[in-house]
C-alpha cells in the first residue's frame, strides 16, 4: 500500500538566512541547492529576486544546474497598494526569474492591514486577488500564496483571514500555506483554525509555516498534518529568525518513521545527519550535540543500566533505529559508566575487556581521573590509550623530554600576527631530537614542534591535523590554583578523536593533550601496519 506523501518545501536559503549569523555566499546557496536536490526535497525557496544583487544572481545561475528532483521557488510580495500588478517591480522580477514557482505573502491579520499596510480591508483582498492572478496569467506555472500571520488574524477576526484566503483561492493559487509568523500559536488553536478553513476552501491543498518562539514548531507542523496539511515549509536545522523555523531534520523522520507518510524517495532518509552536518558546516557551526535524530549525542548512551539495555534490546531507550537516519549509538565513558558501557564500546577492538578484573581496573581509573578533573566523554583518543595501559597493549612510541615557550614580547611581528616560537626535545630510538617552529599561539607552535621532531621516522603525521582546542576551568574556587582542563582535537588518516590534559598550567595541560594526542595516532597506525602482512597473504 502506497503511502500519502507529504511535500517538503525547503526555506533554509530564504527564511532560513534571517536567522542571527546565517549568510550564505552565492557558491553556497548553489552547492546547497544541489545538496536538497540529490537528497529528494520537493520544493526549495531560493531566495527573493528584486531584493538584493546576490538573490537575483542566484536565479540566473541556478537555470544551469541538472536539477533532478526540486522545484524552485521564486519568494515575494503581493503587489504595492498604490500600484496595480503589471506596473509592480517586485511582481516583474519573480516573473523574469523564470523560476518553476513563484510564492508571495499577503497580509491575514487586520492589525497589519490597518497599522503596517495601512489601507482597507477590501483593498488588501484585491491586492492579494490580483497578485497571484496576475503571476498564473503571466508564468503558466504554480502560484503559491502565504498567508503571513494567519494564526494571529484568524483569533482577531476568523472572517477577515478566511477572506483573503477565498481571495487566494479565486486568484488561482495551488497551495495556500496558513503561516504562525510570530511562533506562538498553540497546538489546539492551530488545529481548531484549519478545521475551518477545510471546511471553507476544501478544493486548494493547504500548507503549513511555523516558527519556534513558543517552542512548539514540531508539535504544530505534525497536529496541521493530522488536520490535512499536505505541504509543510521548514529549514534544516530549524535555522531562521528569532527562535528560528521548525527543523525539517525532526519532521521528515517523524513523518517517515513513525506517521507512516512519505516525505523522500525510498531510503533516502538515510542521508538526513549528513545533510544536517553540512548545513551546519556551511555556517561554520557545530549543531547543538543534542539535536533531535541527527546530533551526535541523539543516541548517546552513559548510565550503566541504560547500555546494559541497550545492548540487549535497543528499543529499551533509543525510539527510533540510528542508523535509519544515517547516525550512530555512542557509548559514554565517565565516571558513571558500568561495565557495559566498557564492553559495548570496547567489544571489536579490545575483546580483553571481556574479563571483569580488567573492566573493574579500567573504571577505577575513569573514576579516579574524573574526581581529579578529567573527563573522557569526548576524548576517544586519552581513553584509547589508558586502556591499552591496562590490558598490556601500550607502547611509549617516544619519551618526552621537555618543551619550552618563547614569546617575543620586543618583537613588534609578535604582536601583530601572534607569532609565538616552541622547542621541544624527546627521546626517540635512544636518540635526542631537538626541534623548534612558529605557530599562531603556543598549542600550535608545540604541536608544530612535535611533528618535526617525529616527522623523519613517521612520515605518516604529515596527515595528523589540530582541528580544534578549547579550555575549561574545573575548580575555579581555588582562584590562581584552579585547574584547566584543555580538550585538544585532531584529524587523522579520515577519524576525528579527541585527547585531554588536566594541569594548574594551561600549556602543560596543552602538551599533556598534544602527547597523547601523537601517541594515539601513532600506535593506530602501528596497529595497521602490524595487521598488513597477515591481509597481504590472505589475498
Amino acid at each position: 500500500m502506497a503511502r500519502q506523501k507529504i511535500e517538503i518545501y525547503d526555506t533554509t536559503l530564504r527564511d532560513g538566512t534571517q536567522g542571527d549569523g546565517v549568510n550564505f555566499s552565492l557558491a553556497d546557496k548553489l552547492e546547497i541547492t544541489r545538496e536538497l536536490d540529490r537528497f529528494g526535497i520537493d520544493f526549495l525557496e531560493g531566495g527573493w529576486p528584486g531584493s538584493n544583487p546576490k538573490d537575483k544572481e542566484y536565479f540566473e545561475r541556478v537555470r544551469a544546474l541538472d536539477l533532478q528532483n526540486i522545484q524552485v521557488v521564486a519568494f515575494g510580495s503581493t503587489h504595492r497598494a498604490g500600484a496595480f500588478p503589471e506596473e509592480d517591480l517586485f511582481l516583474q522580477e519573480l516573473i523574469s526569474s523564470q523560476a518553476d514557482v513563484t510564492c508571495i505573502f499577503g497580509k491575514s491579520w487586520d492589525l497589519h492591514v490597518e497599522q503596517a499596510l495601512r489601507i482597507a480591508p477590501e483593498r488588501n483582498i484585491e491586492m492579494i486577488r490580483d497578485s497571484v492572478s496576475h503571476l498564473a496569467e503571466r508564468t503558466k506555472k504554480p502560484v503559491f500564496y502565504d498567508a503571513e500571520h494567519f494564526f494571529d488574524g484568524y483569533k482577531s477576526d476568523s472572517a477577515y483571514a478566511l477572506d483573503t484566503l477565498h481571495a487566494a483561492a479565486d486568484g488561482g493559487a495551488e497551495r495556500i500555506i496558513l503561516c504562525d509568523t510570530n511562533g506562538g500559536v498553540l497546538p489546539n488553536e492551530l488545529s481548531q483554525a484549519i478545521k475551518h478553513v477545510r471546511r471553507d476552501i476544501p478544493k486548494v491543498p493547504l500548507g503549513i509555516h511555523v516558527h519556534n518562539d513558543g517552542g512548539l514548531a514540531v508539535a504544530n507542523t505534525l497536529r496541521a498534518i493530522e488536520e490535512g496539511v499536505i505541504q509543510v515549509h521548514g529549514t534544516i536545522n530549524g535555522i531562521g529568525e528569532r527562535c528560528g523555523n521548525v527543523d525539517l531534520t525532526a519532521i521528515m523522520s517523524n513523518l517517515e518513521l513513525k506517521m507512516g507518510y512519505q516525505c523522500l524517495p525510498e531510503g533516502n532518509l538515510a542521508g538526513l545527519t549528513n545533510l544536517s552536518k553540512k548545513v551546519w558546516e556551511f555556517l561554520g557551526r557545530d549543531g547543538p550535540v543534542n539535536q533531535p535524530f541527527v546530533g551526535p549525542s541523539a543516541f548517546a548512551h552513559k548510565g550503566g543500566v541504560h547500555v546494559s539495555a541497550v545492548q540487549r534490546n535497543p528499543e529499551t531507550y533509543e525510539h527510533v533505529d540510528p542508523e535509519m537516519l544515517g547516525n550512530a549509538r555512542k557509548v559514554l565513558i565517565s565516571e558513571l559508566a558500568g561495565g557495559s558501557n566498557l564492553k559495548a564500546k570496547l567489544a571489536n577492538r579490545y575483546p580483553e575487556v571481556e574479563s571483569t578484573e580488567a573492566a573493574r581496573s579500567i573504571l577505577n581509573e575513569v573514576q579516579d581521573k574524573e574526581h581529579a578533573g578529567y573527563s573522557y566523554e569526548n576524548a576517544d583518543g586519552s581513553f584509547d590509550l589508558l586502556v591499552r595501559k591496562h590490558i598490556g597493549r601500550y607502547q611509549q612510541v617516544f619519551e618526552p623530554v621537555y618543551f619550552r615557550i618563547y614569546s617575543p614580547s620586543n618583537d613588534e611581528r609578535s604582536d601583530v600576527d601572534g607569532t609565538i616560537e616552541a622547542s621541544v626535545k624527546i627521546k626517540l630510538d635512544e636518540k635526542v631530537e631537538l626541534c623548534a617552529a612558529e605557530g599562531n599561539g603556543p598549542v600550535d607552535a608545540l604541536n608544530l614542534a612535535l611533528e618535526k621532531s617525529l616527522a623523519g621516522k613517521y612520515p605518516v603525521l604529515s596527515d595528523l591535523h589540530l582541528t580544534d582546542f578549547s579550555v575549561r576551568v574545573i575548580n575555579s574556587t581555588e582562584e590562581t590554583a584552579a585547574k584547566v582542563r584543555v580538550f585538544l582535537q585532531h584529524s587523522f588518516q579520515g577519524e576525528l578523536f579527541g585527547t585531554v590534559g588536566v594541569n594548574v598550567d594551561i600549556i602543560k595541560a596543552s602538551w599533556n593533550a598534544l602527547v597523547e594526542a601523537y601517541h594515539y595516532a601513532l600506535l593506530s597506525h602501528l596497529d595497521f601496519v602490524r595487521e598488513l602482512p597477515a591481509n597481504t597473504n590472505e589475498k
